[in-house]
Order: C-alpha cells, then sequence, then structure tokens
C-alpha cells in the first residue's frame, strides 16, 4: 500500500482541511501598504481603503425616461388635460426658462427636470400636435423623476475597504467622479517546480522522464490583478541546491511556493531544508489529492510545499493556497459557495481524508442539480480533472455514496 493512499499508519493524527486553514490563517499577517492608482487601472485590485462619494448622486434632479415634463399642482388626475410646449431639454442642457402653469417641455432622459416640474410622462402617453400636448386622464403625478441623492447622498460610502473592485464597481466609481483609488500592494510571488524527472515542452520524451506540468498549472491559478508572479523553473532533485533557492527567494518575495519534493521519499527534501532556513507549521493534512502539504515560513516569507502530482496541486491550491493569498492581500474572507447536488454515479473512499473527487455539475429541465463523477480520480490523472467542472466533498467519514445520494459541490 502506498504513504499517499495509507492513513492508517501515521504515526500522529493527520490535521483535518479546517484546522490546517485555520492555522494558516493564524499564522499569516496580511498586507497593509497600499499605493494609489487610476481608476482603469483598478480592476481586480482590492481596496485599501473605504471610497466615499463626493456629490449626491443623481447630482440634480433628472428625468428617468423620454417624454414630457410638466406640474401638476391644481390638476384633475380624472380628466385629460392639454398643455403647450414652450421648449425641448436634452441630457447635458438643462431648460433656462421659467415652467408657468398650462406649459410643458420635451424632456429626453437625463434631461435635467425644471425647477418647478414635479412630473414626467412617457411620450408614447401623449398625443402632440404641433406645440399642443394632449395628456390622457390616467396620468400619474410625481413619476418618472430621479431625485437627487436618490442613488447615493455626498459623504455616504461607495466601496468599502478590502472590497475586490469589479467592473461594475469601476462604473460606479467614475459615476461619482472618483479618478485615483487606494488599493493593496500587490504581493510577490514565487513558485518552483521540482524534481530530476522534470523537462521542458519541447525537449524530447524518454524513458523515466516527464513533461513539467504543475508550472503551466500554477501561472494560470495565479492570474490575479493583486499578484506579480514569477516563474522560477525547476529545481533538481539537490538539497544544498533546493536550500540555496529558497533562502534567494524568500528575500525578494512575499509567498515562495514549490511543486513536489514535500512527501517521504528519499529525494523529497523540502520539509528537511524548511526546517533547516525556516520553520515548519505543518505539512500532512487529511485531504486526498493532497495530503503531502508543507507550510511554514523561511524569514518573512511563507512558503508552501504543494505536492507533486498534478492534480493535488490544483486541489491544494483551490482549497488551501487560493483563501489564504486572497488573505494576505486583505481580501474580503469569503467562504466557498457550496450547491447540493444529485449524484448520479456511485462513489466510494477510504475512511480518514476529506475527498475532493473530480466531477461534472448540471442542471435538469425541472432545475435539479446533478453531478457525475469526471473519471478515474488518480492525482495523477489530468483528463478527468480538465473534464470536470466542480469538486464532489466527501467528509472524513464517508465510505460510500450510492447513486441518488445527495452531495456537496464546489464550483471550480
Amino acid at each position: 500500500m502506498s504513504i499517499e493512499s495509507c492513513v492508517i499508519y501515521e504515526k500522529q493524527p493527520l490535521l483535518s482541511v479546517n484546522e490546517a486553514q485555520e492555522r494558516i490563517y493564524a499564522a499569516l499577517t496580511p498586507l497593509t501598504q497600499s499605493e494609489l492608482i487610476p481608476l482603469k487601472h483598478a480592476f481586480g485590485r482590492t481596496l485599501a481603503q473605504t471610497v466615499y462619494a463626493p456629490n449626491n448622486l443623481p447630482f440634480a434632479r433628472n428625468s428617468a425616461m423620454d417624454g414630457y415634463a410638466f406640474c401638476s399642482q391644481e390638476m384633475s388626475t380624472n380628466s385629460p388635460f392639454t398643455l403647450t410646449q414652450i421648449g425641448v431639454v436634452f441630457a447635458g442642457s438643462p431648460f433656462n426658462g421659467q415652467l408657468n402653469k398650462g406649459e410643458c417641455v420635451r424632456i429626453f432622459t437625463g434631461g435635467v427636470i425644471p425647477d418647478n416640474a414635479d412630473s414626467v410622462i412617457m411620450q408614447e402617453q401623449v398625443n402632440a400636435q404641433d406645440s399642443s400636448i394632449h395628456f390622457p386622464s390616467d396620468v400619474q403625478f410625481g413619476k418618472n423623476i430621479r431625485q437627487i441623492g436618490e442613488d447615493v447622498s455626498a459623504g455616504d460610502p461607495l466601496c468599502l475597504a478590502h472590497k475586490t473592485l469589479s467592473a461594475i464597481d469601476l462604473g460606479f466609481l467614475a459615476s461619482a467622479g472618483i479618478e485615483n483609488v487606494n488599493v493593496i500592494r500587490k504581493l510577490n510571488i514565487a513558485y518552483f517546480s521540482t524534481g530530476d524527472e522534470l523537462i521542458g515542452l519541447g525537449e524530447k520524451l524518454t524513458i523515466g522522464k516527464i513533461y513539467d506540468s504543475n508550472r503551466y498549472s500554477l501561472h494560470g491559478l495565479l492570474q490575479n490583478p493583486n499578484y506579480d508572479v514569477f516563474d522560477g523553473g525547476v529545481i533538481a532533485d539537490n538539497r544544498d541546491l533546493l536550500k540555496q533557492t529558497l533562502q534567494q527567494a524568500a528575500e525578494k518575495y512575499d509567498v515562495v511556493i514549490t511543486t513536489g519534493g514535500a512527501s517521504v521519499g528519499e529525494a523529497d527534501y523540502v520539509k528537511d531544508v524548511l526546517t533547516e532556513c525556516g520553520s515548519v507549521n505543518f505539512w500532512k493534512i487529511a485531504m486526498k489529492p493532497g495530503k503531502p502539504l508543507a507550510f511554514g515560513r523561511i524569514g518573512h516569507c511563507y512558503f508552501f510545499g504543494l505536492p507533486g502530482n498534478p492534480v493535488a496541486v490544483t486541489t491544494t491550491f483551490d482549497i488551501i493556497l487560493k483563501p489564504a493569498l486572497r488573505y494576505l492581500t486583505s481580501t474580503y474572507s469569503k467562504k466557498p459557495l457550496l450547491f447540493s447536488a444529485c449524484c448520479t454515479t456511485p462513489l466510494n473512499k477510504s475512511r480518514g481524508r476529506q475527498e475532493f473527487q473530480r466531477g461534472i455539475l448540471t442542471q435538469r429541465p425541472d432545475g435539479v442539480l446533478e453531478v457525475a463523477t469526471s473519471g478515474h480520480q488518480g492525482s495523477h490523472v489530468l483528463s478527468s480533472a480538465s473534464a470536470a467542472n466542480c469538486y464532489i466533498i466527501l467528509d472524513v467519514d464517508v465510505t460510500h455514496v450510492a447513486s441518488g445520494d445527495c452531495v456537496n459541490v464546489l464550483l471550480f
């Protein structure tokens, strides 16, 4: 029985996924340094401080539609009436005249409402004959006007500190005239693969060698506007070289990530090197795939040693590392959104570790969510991970899921 699949012979109980996450959060200190950047460059960045509205939104009363603005005082709602059009109001060109009794103005969406007007009627509801505008008997007074400060009052918070700015947020802030924003500085991250068996793309594949896929997965997983990322290449299975490389990287980066070398083989040096030049918080968790995961520090740098198997890399990143990196960038802490789905294929696992099996989530015409396994669940099998769109989460004590049982699902 391989060490990867065996849990009953562990000398010490493995940390649960939740315990590992709690220990990571307890050891991390979120970034506080900020930088002022133009709003156009702030998509996806984390706000360092709350942004407040400098003005009311809307800044002035304006029309919610194309139509006619008038004053409803002394008018009856039970009979039709006729008003004389005395002007036209376009968005950006306020009406400078005085609107008197019996008068109205043609107005377009966004146009500023004349001072003494209190109502706008949709253009399709009137009959316009030259300057005579005939109104029906069922006009609703006091409608279709956007009031000053209806959206936001001056001094109100627009976006709170630690919010990740979306495209809508950029438009919202721009509507308030915000030109620059203070955001948390970028997290500096370096990542490496380890192992003599790894070769680069373009090299000839020979017996005993494999292409290094993990760095390409990490390159994609680390695409985030809040990160500055460095691909450090492959480190050979040499203790001194590994130690030297990690120490040098720790002096330049906030976070160092390695894949491979965190297990218990004779050429797996990550834990030993981390002990020599830093500190080990933990290095095994009750998770499958992904048990041999190391976490610690080298000086002021945080270190994550991910497993070497490709699927274990992506799974431990999604479940363990991604939330930790978000926490470091002072981003709002959000628990992952889980779905309950009907499992349409039977599943099996060993007791002792929480499993994250790859699955395919679909929705029936009646709205019921269904999930099925995406194929072989070996931690080296990328084809089933590529075909999947979710994790099927099976708790520690679960050993079997029958077809038709409900399971928790986490979307990729």
